[in-house]
């Protein structure tokens, strides 16, 4: 709800007192109205750095992940941010005999997901690359198991 205040061309018109806050211009030495609005282009920016994004997008894939093969390391993510878009390439490793694509399409899902909440990104484009498969064949055979 806007209230109105007279204009100062002397004409008796009335304006939106928000269209004459932002109408005034501030330069040095002028008073500060303390209700006065900013508009979005003077108000500045905020930039997240691509390493934040990257650690978002690493535990967003761990996240994924129901169960991560024991000796397998923990997802790691690389990220180009061009204004609000950040592409992702994670690299992981995975069980083997497991529903890959499934894991990786999960993977895809939630990474975009929470780039897009935590850091207001939007991700067109998640690349998922699987370092290396943990059999559990040769795992039980390195640890003196036949079969």
């Amino acid at each position: 709800m806007a209230t109105s205040v007279p204009v100062a061309t002397g004409s008796g018109d009335t304006v939106p007192d928000e269209r004459v806050r932002a109408a005034a211009p501030t330069r040095p030495g002028d008073p500060v109205d303390p209700g006065r609005r900013v508009a979005a282009a003077e108000r500045g920016a905020t930039r997240i750095a691509d390493r934040v994004v990257a650690k978002i997008a690493s535990r967003a894939a761990r996240e994924a992940l129901v169960v991560l093969p024991p000796d397998a390391g923990p997802p790691h993510a690389t990220v180009v941010v061009r204004h609000d878009t950040a592409r992702v390439r994670v690299s992981l490793e995975l069980d083997y005999p497991s529903d890959i694509g499934g894991q990786c399409a999960a993977v895809r899902r939630q990474v975009a997901r929470r780039v897009k909440m935590l850091a207001g990104m939007d991700v067109p484009e998640v690349t998922v690359q699987v370092e290396r498969l943990h059999s559990m064949q040769s795992r039980g055979a390195a640890q003196g198991r036949t079969q």
